[in-house]
């Protein structure tokens, strides 16, 4: 579905990924963890084809990120920042179909179809009630989920998201991030994400990314890649990993004083 080709990426003088070479099917859930700073945010831009690469190349399918129409490429990734400003005084509603634009064609208006699929996906984030409200006057987890469900009703194969779970109280995090695993098992989407909570990321995906932040990285299936030794290593804390009723638990271990 995407791919890098010996990516790289710098901010300033600082080497943040180096040679990074991933293929991340349909169907797979990716994690992209690392320390702040480590280029996590950079990277998913990159991805997404909003910053160019310091070196290197992305593709989406078998066609280079750059030889793509922005418009086709609309169709076939959605992103979600990881914060975004509301200028103007869009309804909820209003918000959610701008999403559907890249299907317009040379159609102005939206259509019954996707006034449709933007209350389904309002209603996916359990923020259908909200439909006329200014988006101006959300709260700040409230408009997450708002714009997830822009990013469901784009109905593109591949999304992009950087901390979905940001904002969120507990239960709509477990919720979305569900949500996002079950698009991948059974609408075979492809999903890569940013995240913190480790246990989370583990939970919901299907393999992970960790970025070193000085242009190392280590990729591959979750279990390999998220590991105690490796993880309190590069996040600079060490973590214990519990297993119990069959996941796996990842917890930061107290120093003693």
């Amino acid at each position: 579905m995407i791919s890098t080709h010996n990516l790289c990426l710098k901010v300033g003088q600082r080497l943040l990924v180096d040679d990074l070479n991933i293929r991340v099917g349909e169907g797979e859930c990716w994690s992209v963890i690392g320390r702040n700073g480590a280029g996590k945010s950079t990277l998913l831009r990159t991805l997404a084809g909003l910053r160019s690469a310091d070196g290197g190349s992305v593709a989406i399918g078998a066609r280079a990120l750059a030889d793509w129409p922005l418009p086709a490429l609309a169709r076939q990734r959605a992103f979600l920042a990881q914060s975004r400003s509301d200028a103007f005084a869009y309804s909820v509603i209003e918000t959610v179909l701008s999403a559907r634009h890249p299907y317009h064609g040379d159609r102005y208006w939206e259509g019954s179809d996707d006034h449709a699929m933007a209350l389904r996906a309002l209603e996916e984030m359990e923020v259908a009630a909200l439909a006329e409200r200014d988006v101006r006057t959300l709260s700040g987890g409230e408009r997450q989920r708002v714009a997830i469900a822009a990013m469901l009703a784009q109905d593109t194969p591949l999304l992009l998201l950087d901390e979905p779970a940001n904002a969120l109280d507990l239960a709509h995090q477990v919720s979305i991030m569900a949500l996002l695993a079950r698009r991948c098992r059974e609408r075979n989407k492809t999903v890569v994400m940013i995240g913190h909570d480790l246990t989370l990321a583990h939970r919901v995906s299907s393999h992970a990314l960790l970025l070193m932040g000085d242009g190392g990285w280590l990729a591959g299936p979750k279990d390999e890649v998220m590991r105690a030794d490796l993880l309190g290593a590069y996040l600079g804390h060490p973590i214990d990993i519990i297993e119990h009723a069959g996941r796996s638990i990842f917890i930061p271990i107290e120093e003693q004083q």
